[in-house]
């Protein structure tokens, strides 16, 4: 039962891409070509040859000229802008011409025909050849052009519910910031210094998530020294975890969606707290033939923590990347028994 449903759905997708897909247009121009030349094949003999080959030529090209003239002028200026009489009136006078060229053509080789013929059953035919036609090829251009709304509807309306899942899962974790503040207070009776510092480099952290990030790019550089700030407040709050942040590459000057990574590095730091040993995490960043490498390789307790339900999590992370980067990137995740690796490679725009 599930396969033959598997089965019906792939065939109705099929046929909607052949139908609405740009992939497919010279598809069905051939479909309706071809159609166009089984019918009159098809259709009974009324003049000797070479007279009827060139009445079913004249025919053809009728055909395909009201057809194209519906799905490309018609439709477009008058049926798209809701303008139904205009409409109405511009098909009826195609099909009245199309009729009068067709009946000056059999006129004119009615010396021709063959015995006991008329021309009345190819009238018949070519009339309603032209009807399914303008009736198919109207319907065809409205169900495109109904498809393309509703995407370009849904396009929107992902695109909102997107930017408020990016704008929930760019912000600090609140728990994080808490412990930071926590810390400071601490720090101020015991190490004043310390406790400034602390303090400068949140002040850094917020001020770039809040302001810098809220452009379309920022410099590679920048987002890294970001990272850096959030994992020297992270070396603060434990005292046995430790970071590494690997630099190769023409980085400077690179220009990326601005917090990236950070995802990545909250997973890290989230999920790598071992109070029976040091803990670490390292970044490495490269660029090589206009690509950047990156790599998350954080350790893991031995004791794993019980998961929470909850949180945007990885799927989040990978659809967001699908969205900034479609068709250019690569996004590879390994989980060992003493390592987690994410392992991102980016295709940059030149």
């Amino acid at each position: 039962m599930s396969e033959t449903l598997h089965t019906q759905t792939v065939d109705t997708n099929w046929m909607l891409l052949v139908i609405i897909s740009k992939k497919y247009r010279l598809y069905r121009h051939l479909i309706l070509i071809v159609f166009s030349i089984i019918v009159l094949y098809y259709s009974p003999p009324e003049y000797a040859e070479p007279y009827e080959t060139y009445s079913r030529a004249v025919t053809f090209f009728q055909i395909l000229l009201l057809a194209y003239s519906n799905m490309y002028f018609f439709v477009p200026k008058f049926l798209f802008r809701k303008k139904y009489l205009s409409y109405g009136l511009s098909v009826v006078a195609g099909m009245v011409v199309s009729g009068f060229i067709h009946r000056s053509a059999s006129c004119y080789l009615k010396p021709h025909l063959l015995p006991n013929e008329e021309d009345t059953v190819n009238f018949i035919t070519f009339s309603f050849m032209v009807l399914v036609l303008t009736v198919a090829s109207a319907s065809v251009k409205l169900f495109q052009q109904w498809v393309a709304d509703a995407q370009l509807i849904h396009s929107l309306e992902q695109a909102k519910t997107n930017a408020e899942l990016e704008q929930l899962k760019n912000q600090i974790n609140p728990h994080f910031l808490f412990n930071m503040l926590n810390n400071a207070n601490v720090l101020t009776k015991k190490d004043p210094e310390k406790a400034s510092e602390v303090l400068v480099k949140l002040s850094d952290l917020l001020r770039y998530q809040l302001y810098d990030s809220s452009r379309d790019k920022v410099l590679l550089t920048s987002d890294i020294h970001f990272l850096e700030d959030f994992l020297n407040l992270e070396k603060v709050r434990r005292d046995n975890f430790d970071f590494i942040i690997s630099k190769e590459g023409g980085l400077s000057g690179v220009q990326i969606p601005p917090l990236l990574f950070i995802s990545f590095v909250e997973n890290a730091v989230k999920h790598n707290n071992d109070a029976s040993r040091q803990s670490y995490v390292h970044l490495f960043f490269d660029i090589i033939d206009n690509e950047l490498y990156f790599k998350c390789v954080n350790s893991k307790p031995v004791i794993k923590a019980v998961k929470k339900s909850g949180g945007l999590g990885l799927a989040n992370i990978k659809r967001r990347l699908e969205l900034l980067f479609p068709s250019s990137h690569m996004l590879r995740i390994e989980d060992e028994q003493e390592s987690y690796t994410v392992t991102l490679i980016i295709k940059l725009q030149q």
